[in-house]
């Protein structure tokens, strides 16, 4: 019954914008930590950011530090990723999750347990 929905991916060129959404469903949305993942062609799934139960806390892989922004707004159970200055290593699956209900400690590291998946939103970055 648990859904996470994700939206907002294409294709765009190096350098451009994306906002990624990621709507839930089915579960008391700000009783999880929250995050996006991503998996390229040939290679291992990657966590992207992660974002605590009620957004004070984020954490983002060194590859997207300074260009991507993690945020939730738990009053309308979406998930938001904005995505700047993409990059062709950026092209990939990205995917919401949630971590175990009411675990808070695998934001640091980005790192989650039992973790429920979207369906995915493709992101191609090419000129």
């Amino acid at each position: 019954q648990v859904q996470l929905v994700e939206s907002g991916g294409g294709l765009v060129q190096p350098g451009g914008s994306l906002r990624l959404s990621c709507t839930a469903s089915g579960l008391t949305f700000d009783d999880y930590s929250m995050g996006w993942f991503r998996q390229a062609p040939g290679k291992r799934r990657e966590a992207v950011s992660c974002i605590s139960l009620s957004g004070r806390s984020t954490a983002y892989a060194d590859s997207v530090k300074g260009r991507f922004t993690i945020a939730r707004d738990n009053a309308n159970n979406t998930l938001y990723l904005q995505m700047n200055d993409l990059k062709p290593d950026d092209t990939g699956m990205y995917f919401c999750a949630r971590d175990r209900k009411f675990r808070r400690v695998g934001v640091r590291r980005c790192s989650f347990e039992s973790v429920y998946w979207g369906q995915g939103t493709q992101v191609t970055v090419s000129s």
